[in-house]
Order: structure tokens, then C-alpha cells, then sequence
């Protein structure tokens, strides 16, 4: 990455404020800044513009970043911080976390989401059955180690206490390797969701409203755009915040940007109580006070790659103006070498968009946070790319 001397300097400079929503994520705000920092020094180099990056004062993981791309422009970067949610929602232990896979499995099986989620795309309802699916294993093998040590213990209570201790050490052992599987990880991923049926949990609905200042603040900082980026599970919480902040009225003068990555809007706006989230993703489909482009490429097994979050929500209307569908086409702007060697790792795909391109098409992560374009700009006249999915799926239409 070459150094910030001279870039950014003199007048005619571009100003963005990014505030980025990431997912269901326990790590703190610095893995973002420093896979910012790898993965645009990479675009950087194979795309020939610079860009450095510093950190930014008085924040916890923030950056600032300046480039030389068409024009001078400067960002600020802005994680907003659920981080600490996450992790309080994962201190359950091996019981914990099997009751809330009966209860998730009960959530989605009863009120009828998993089967038209199913229809709408197989590839993150198979990364959603992998937990489930590896924790009956993970029992299986527990309770057949249980029954081997019995056997050999001759039976009787003693018998019994040994399967039971040496059952729950095996589940346990399962446990603390699941740095490897993820099958905890994505368990209580999906569990958070189910918890409230697709309503946002007390808590982190609070926390929507601080998200909701720090936009407002941003609004009104005097740069020339605010860009909200939302990946994930991040990208509905983005959402509601953007609503929010539109219903409450927006500041005058900045361009209004949000670019949706990998999104898995359905997972929460088809179950029964998620009404606010299907009044807020109408209510933003309709607003011209904003830009609202959305990314996701079929290569990305974790996500609803190139549905219509909206319209597969059952939500469209005649005045949808949003969001502006398109493909980051994986198996394209990666090198063949690249693709061959990522299409497997199904978790990091998820993380692309954040990350370098080979043959970066229209989609590029760091022009787009970091260049002299707005997402209007950029995006203007853009046609949404030809297999986007728009039929409605859910079972649930009803609004808060």
C-alpha cells in the first residue's frame, strides 16, 4: 500500500462516511480494519490507484482511508458495534446449546419458513442444516462412546454415571474445537434469529437506535456521502436503521448510500413476528432519499445470492424503486487458480466482498467506500443482473 503523502491533499477532495453493520460476529471492530488493510493494499496493486490507510482517532477500530483514483477522496470507517451482543448470546455450554437447537428447528419447522426457504435457494438452507445435522452426530457419538463404557463397566448405576460423564466429555471436546467446525458458531447464529420468530430482541434493538445516531451524526458532518455497508445478518439490521432514520426525517446534503453484501434478509422476514422488517424493507424499497444497491454472487452458498430481499419477502409493490440487484459474478472476476481454490472454502466466499477481486467487473469493495463516486454515481443506469430472483416465498406478509 503506498503512503498517504499527497494523496487526499489540495482541494477538489471527495469526503465519505462509511458506517459498516456486520453480521452475527463475535470479533471486535480491528479484524475489519486490518482485513481492509490486506485486502486493499491487494486491489490497490492489481487495479494501479493508491490507497493508505491510518487509524482513526478516538475510536475503537476505526480507520480513515485516502485514495488517488479518478480524483483525490478521503473516508472515514465506521464499524457499528454489536459485537459484544454476539458474544453474550454464545456463553451457553453444551446443554444450552442443544435446547436451542430443538427450539430453532421447532421455530422454522412449525411456522412453515424452512420449506419455502428451501424453495428459494438450497445453498444457505444446506449451510443451515450443517449445524443441525453435525450436532445429532456429534450426539450419536457421544451416547455410543456412553454405551461402549457401560458395556465394559458391567452396567448398573455405576455404569450409568461413566456413560453420562464420558458422553458429556466428548460433547464437550466437540465443543472446544469448534474453532474448526463452526457448528456452535452457526447454531447460535440462526438461534438468535429464531429467539423473538424474526423480531428484533430487546437489546439489539436498542442498539439499532444508537446505530440510527451515529448515521444521523455522520449526515451531518458535512462530507459528500454517507455510505451504509451491511453484510450478512448486518444487512437487515441496516435496514430497520435506514427506515428508522428516513421516517424520522433526513438531514439535508449528503448523497445517501446502502450497499447490501451477501445478504440473508429471508432467514428473519419469513418467520411470524419479523412485521417490522417487512414494514421497514417496503418502506426503504420505495424511498428516493437514498441509493440501495445489493450484492451477492452464486458462488456464495451462505447467502440468498441475487434474490430480490424485498420481493421474496412478499413486499413489493408497484412504487419499488430498490434495491438494484447484481451479481459480483465469483467464478468471473476471480482468477481461474483463485476460484478453484476458494469455491470449497464456503465461509471465506462469504467474506469476499470485502475482499480483493482479480478481474474486478462493475464491483469493486474499496472504489466503492473509498473512491470519487457516489453508489448513485457509480450504479447510475445500471440494469440488475439477469438472474435475479423476485417471486415471493414467505409465508408471512403482515407489517408492524
Amino acid at each position: 500500500m503506498k503512503s498517504g503523502n499527497g494523496i487526499g491533499e489540495g482541494t477538489g477532495v471527495f469526503r465519505r462516511h462509511v458506517l459498516y453493520v456486520p453480521g452475527y460476529d463475535p470479533f471486535p471492530p480491528r479484524r475489519y480494519r486490518e482485513l481492509y488493510r490486506k485486502e486493499g493494499a491487494a486491489q490497490a496493486a492489481i487495479s494501479g490507484y493508491e490507497l493508505a490507510i491510518r487509524a482513526r482517532p478516538g475510536t475503537a477500530g476505526g480507520w480513515c482511508v485516502t485514495s488517488c483514483m479518478e480524483q483525490a477522496a478521503e473516508a472515514e470507517m465506521e464499524v457499528l458495534v454489536w459485537s459484544d451482543l454476539v458474544k453474550s448470546s454464545m456463553e451457553r455450554g453444551v446443554l444450552g446449546t442443544y435446547l436451542l437447537f430443538f427450539r430453532t428447528a421447532w421455530v422454522y419447522g412449525a411456522s412453515g419458513a424452512l420449506w419455502r426457504l428451501l424453495r428459494l435457494r438450497k445453498g444457505p438452507m444446506i449451510a443451515a442444516l450443517y449445524p443441525a445435522v453435525l450436532l445429532a452426530g456429534q450426539a450419536l457419538v457421544a451416547m455410543l462412546a456412553g454405551w461402549i463404557v457401560a458395556r465394559l463397566a458391567g452396567g448398573g448405576w455405576a455404569g450409568l454415571g461413566l456413560a453420562l460423564a464420558v458422553g458429556f466429555a466428548v460433547l464437550e471436546g466437540f465443543r472446544r474445537i469448534d474453532r474448526r467446525l463452526f457448528v456452535y458458531y452457526l447454531m447460535h447464529d440462526y438461534a438468535y434469529t429464531a429467539v423473538a420468530r424474526g423480531a428484533y430482541p430487546a437489546a439489539l434493538a436498542d442498539r439499532l437506535a444508537q446505530f440510527r445516531g451515529r448515521v444521523r451524526a455522520a449526515m451531518e458532518s458535512g462530507v459528500d456521502e454517507v455510505l451504509v455497508v451491511g453484510h450478512s445478518s448486518g444487512v437487515h439490521l441496516a435496514v430497520s436503521v435506514l427506515a428508522d432514520l428516513i421516517r424520522e426525517g433526513v438531514p439535508p446534503g449528503p448523497s445517501l448510500g446502502f450497499l447490501s453484501l451477501g445478504q440473508v434478509v429471508p432467514m428473519a422476514s419469513f418467520l411470524p413476528e419479523a412485521r417490522k422488517l417487512r414494514g421497514d424493507l417496503l418502506f426503504l424499497s420505495q424511498r428516493q432519499e437514498l441509493t440501495w444497491v445489493d450484492v451477492s454472487a452464486p458462488g456464495d452458498g451462505c447467502c440468498f445470492a441475487l434474490c430480490d430481499p424485498v420481493a421474496v419477502s412478499g413486499m413489493a409493490t408497484k412504487g419499488q424503486r430498490w434495491p438494484l440487484v447484481i451479481s459480483a459474478a465469483f467464478s468471473q472476476t476471480l482468477s481461474p487458480e483463485r476460484w478453484q481454490h476458494l469455491k470449497r472454502r464456503f465461509f471465506r466466499l462469504h467474506f469476499q466482498y470485502l475482499c480483493a477481486f482479480d478481474q474486478p467487473g462493475d464491483y469493486d469493495y474499496f472504489r466503492i467506500t473509498a473512491g470519487p463516486l457516489t453508489l448513485a454515481e457509480r450504479y447510475a443506469g445500471r440494469r440488475p443482473s439477469p438472474g435475479r430472483v423476485a417471486q415471493a416465498c414467505s409465508p408471512y406478509r403482515d407489517m408492524a
